[in-house]
């Protein structure tokens, strides 16, 4: 297979991806409280690693994920809600080792990774 083909496979890929992934959004809308960014600290921030692939693609932007953090303030559960395909794995990878502080109750919102080469 030429690199021209696997080139040409690949976009297709990445543009099929991203059509599905922008189609599932239409059908899961964010709840209205879920705007906001959260305010929960964070005791262990880890960074996510930015992917070769999409350094190599220059592919730059922001992921954003919808995070529910419990009471102990392990990370309950997590809701992609926008980003680059390609970016969302390495956002993904980093916040589940994140470690916030306790609090009383859980605490709601957004969480942004932002990817930019250096």
């Amino acid at each position: 297979m030429s690199f021209r083909t696997l080139q040409r496979w690949a976009l297709s890929a990445l543009l099929t991806l991203l059509a599905l992934t922008a189609g599932s959004a239409a059908f899961h809308p964010l709840p209205a409280f879920a705007q906001a960014e959260l305010t929960r600290k964070v005791k262990n921030k880890v960074p996510p690693i930015y992917p070769d692939i999409a350094k190599r693609m220059s592919i730059t932007g922001t992921v954003k994920v919808l995070v529910v953090v419990s009471p102990n303030g392990s990370l309950k559960s997590s809701k992609i809600v926008g980003g680059h395909p390609l970016l969302v794995t390495a956002a993904m990878d980093a916040l589940k080792k994140w470690k916030f502080e306790t609090a009383s109750e859980e605490s709601t919102g957004v969480v942004e990774f932002k990817f930019n080469p250096e």
